[in-house]
C-alpha cells in the first residue's frame, strides 16, 4: 500500500499482478484482463485490505503481551472492517471454490502467477486463464462488467422505490 487519502487505501499497481496483467498487450493489442476484471480484482483487494485479512509480517508493536492479553476476536474489529470481511466472503462465494483460491492468491496476496502454478502443480499459463475466469465472475458479481462496457452509461444506482423522487431541503 503506498498510501492513504480519506478512508480508501490507495495501491501502487506496479506492485499489483493484476496491473501488470491489466496493461500487457495480447496478440491482438488488446490487454490480457479488461477495465472490468482489473477493477473487480482490484475492488476484493480494498476489501481484503479493510478488513484486516492480510497477514501480518512484522513484530505486533501493542501496549500490552498477547499473552497476558484476552485472546484478540471479532470485537477487537471495526464495523467496517467486518461488513469488509462480509464482502469479501460474499464475492469469493460469487466466483465459487474453483476459481477463489488463485483470485485470492493473485489479488490479495499478491502471488504471481508462475507461483500459484508452481503451487497448486498446474501446468504452465494455466493460471492466467483461471484467473482470467475468476475475475470475470467477480466482475459480475460487483456489477462492474456492465459499467466499463457502456451498457450501464446513463443508468443512476440507487436505494428507493421507482416513484421516489427527493425533495429540496430534505422535507417530505
Amino acid at each position: 500500500m503506498s498510501g492513504r487519502t480519506g478512508s480508501t487505501p490507495r495501491f501502487d499497481a506496479e506492485e499489483s499482478p493484476l496491473g501488470r496483467l491489466a496493461t500487457r498487450l495480447g496478440k491482438d493489442g488488446k490487454p490480457f484482463l479488461d477495465a472490468a476484471e482489473a477493477m473487480a480484482g482490484e475492488r476484493l483487494r480494498v476489501d481484503f485490505t479493510r478488513a484486516g485479512m492480510t497477514p501480518g509480517i512484522t513484530q505486533r508493536w501493542d501496549p500490552t503481551p498477547c499473552a497476558t492479553s484476552a485472546a484478540r476476536g471479532a470485537g477487537d474489529l471495526s464495523d467496517s472492517a467486518l461488513d469488509a470481511k462480509a464482502r469479501v466472503f460474499a464475492a469469493l462465494d460469487a466466483v465459487g471454490p474453483e476459481l477463489a483460491g488463485v483470485v485470492l492468491d493473485v489479488c490479495c496476496f499478491l502471488k504471481g502467477l508462475e507461483l500459484v502454478e508452481r503451487e497448486r502443480q498446474w501446468p504452465v499459463r494455466s493460471a492466467k486463464l483461471m484467473l482470467k475466469a475468476g475475475l470475470g465472475a467477480l466482475g459480475r458479481h460487483y456489477g462492474v462488467a456492465a459499467e466499463t462496457s457502456g451498457k450501464a452509461e446513463g443508468r443512476i444506482r440507487r436505494w428507493g422505490a421507482a416513484d421516489y423522487r427527493p425533495t429540496i431541503g430534505g422535507n417530505d
